[in-house]
């Protein structure tokens, strides 16, 4: 196993046996059969082994047969692509419920792995044939993100092999989406002329400021301020 894969991998085993704040950087190095050296080298810190484990789960989905769902409907692409983000997170299930639990009071760690959740559902997206550019791109995203972290919840409870709760779960918060995402896009269309008009200001307004800089130039021959040139 290569070493970063090994040292998640070691992340994992012991978050599913310990609580995630007894585990240092030296128990992860030495579960995974690295030096302490070796260890800086491929993580600056813990919350970063559990990064790569969103980097292990992404490239897991991403390597997947997703040729069959051309046809389908984006928001059958999506639940699909997710589902599989799902499968993938199974067999660390124990682990990550506890390690959702240790983090839930700890803020910046959140901030953290949510800025690691919007690299991860940008691929998501990507897979599903979502376009995540243009003016509600970043909206899209950050709303995949808040949806996704909201199915996992409802998965780390679901111990049914079925996973039906689940998977309507996550049917509920794709729609929900999609209405959000078509209100925005209503009122952006609505704003257009708006928006239009405050471009059309902004650009007129330098060549107004630009020619009264020029009058009071004309009795300055230093120019500008007298001060500025002490």
């Amino acid at each position: 196993m290569p070493p970063r894969e090994a040292a998640v991998e070691a992340l994992m085993r012991l978050a599913a046996e310990q609580p995630w704040n007894d585990i240092e950087l030296g128990d992860i190095a030495r579960e995974a059969n690295l030096s302490l050296a070796e260890m800086r080298d491929l993580f600056p810190s813990k919350g970063a082994v559990l990064g790569g484990l969103s980097r292990l789960i992404d490239r897991t989905v991403l390597e997947g047969d997703t040729s069959d769902l051309a046809d389908e409907p984006a928001r059958e692409r999506l639940f699909d692509v997710l589902m599989r983000r799902l499968d993938a997170m199974a067999p660390y299930k124990s682990a990550l419920r506890r390690i959702s639990y240790a983090l839930r009071g700890d803020p910046l760690a959140m901030i953290a792995l949510n800025g690691v959740a919007l690299n991860s559902h940008r691929y998501m997206l990507a897979a599903a044939g979502i376009d995540t550019e243009g003016p509600l791109g970043r909206l899209k995203l950050q709303g995949t993100v808040i949806a996704f972290s909201r199915v996992v919840e409802t998965w780390l409870d679901d111990d049914d092999p079925s996973l039906a709760r689940t998977m309507a779960r996550l049917d509920r918060e794709i729609r929900n989406g999609e209405r959000v995402m078509e209100r925005a896009e209503d009122l952006r269309r609505l704003s257009a002329p708006l928006r239009a008009l405050g471009r059309s200001f902004l650009e007129r307004r330098p060549r107004r400021n630009e020619r009264d800089t020029r009058n009071e130039d004309d009795g300055n021959p230093l120019g500008g301020d007298p001060a500025a040139a002490i």
